[in-house]
């Protein structure tokens, strides 16, 4: 057991993590920075990101997240290696098992977990990944200006992708394991009457293939009412299967939506005085590194003046 009582721990080390650790290490709280099995987040696997402020020329993922840890920890984070375990907030200071056997105490926890997107579970599809395939189309559409690209997915997200990325592509097809959609009646009814836009239904990706540059050229589909196979020539492939926050261990301790989202009111508070979220652990609409940046920014400073209440 780790005996230090510490001002602030952050569990995750995306965007919006690593902006409490740079707000909470300015107000000289000293935080400590729980980083995940995933430090830096989904941007660890995002290649060009150009719609980040502070970045005309744009920046890689991996880069954009060195720089926002580095900047941290100029003024005093720590930062530590490990996935949390399981938390105890029912005590205090509140206790943070990591790795199932390194505890940590704090009294004050700020929850930047992050969520994952759901993705087909295809070893090319994470190959490929920020090569044509991507889980974002308002983060990668532009870089399909005039191509063909697909979205997989029949809810309303897959709507919004598809709608959203026939500003750049020629043409995109919305492919779909069902002969219906999910999707509420009015993106259903934008999604059909888009030109644009092609369904083709009853069908799954099976395999995405590249080409000799190794970026996405084809999918290769899988009929599910004939079982016939087919390739459909492509530049770029969106998931648009949902997103899963990454709360799991909150289950029946922090309150949660039917998606498993954090609540949170009054800014970025939870159920649970002297803890804290932000990021897409609780954001379930924007879902972007900007905006996760900036709740991020919010929780620290509700920490800190939640401790300075506490002294």
């Amino acid at each position: 057991m780790n005996e230090q009582i510490h001002d602030i721990i952050i569990i995750g080390s995306g965007p919006a993590g690593d902006t409490a650790a740079l707000y909470a290490a300015r107000a000289n709280l000293k935080p400590l920075v729980i980083e995940g099995i995933e430090p830096g987040g989904q941007l660890m696997i995002t290649t060009d990101v150009e719609n980040y402020p502070g970045f005309p020329k744009g920046i890689q993922g991996p880069e954009l997240m060195e720089e926002f840890k580095a900047q941290a920890e100029r003024f005093g984070a720590e930062y530590i290696f490990g996935e949390v375990s399981s938390v105890d907030f029912n005590n205090r200071p509140f206790t943070i098992t990591v790795d199932e056997e390194t505890t940590y105490k704090s009294n004050s926890v700020i929850i930047a977990t992050g969520a994952t997107a759901k993705l087909l579970g295809l070893e090319s599809e994470s190959n490929l990944m920020g090569r044509g395939v991507s889980a974002c189309a308002t983060c990668d559409g532009f870089f399909f200006q005039d191509q063909e690209v697909a979205v997989v997915g029949g809810g309303d997200t897959a709507m919004e992708e598809a709608l959203f990325l026939t500003r750049y592509a020629t043409s995109v097809k919305i492919i779909h394991r069902r002969d219906e959609l999910r999707a509420s009646k009015i993106m259903q009814e934008r999604a059909v009457s888009n030109p644009k836009i092609e369904f083709i239904w009853n069908t799954e990706v099976i395999d995405i293939l590249a080409n000799e540059n190794g970026e996405v050229a084809k999918l290769k589909l899988h009929n599910l009412s004939t079982s016939d196979e087919s390739e459909l020539d492509i530049n770029g492939l969106f998931i648009a299967i949902g997103h899963q926050p990454n709360t799991q261990i909150f289950d029946g301790i922090i309150d949660r939506n039917e998606n498993g989202y954090i609540l949170t009111n009054n800014g970025t508070k939870t159920n649970i005085e002297g803890v804290f979220a932000c990021g897409d652990a609780q954001d379930w609409i924007y879902r972007q590194a900007v905006t996760a940046a900036g709740t991020g920014c919010m929780a620290a400073i509700d920490a800190e003046r939640y401790l300075a209440e506490l002294e």
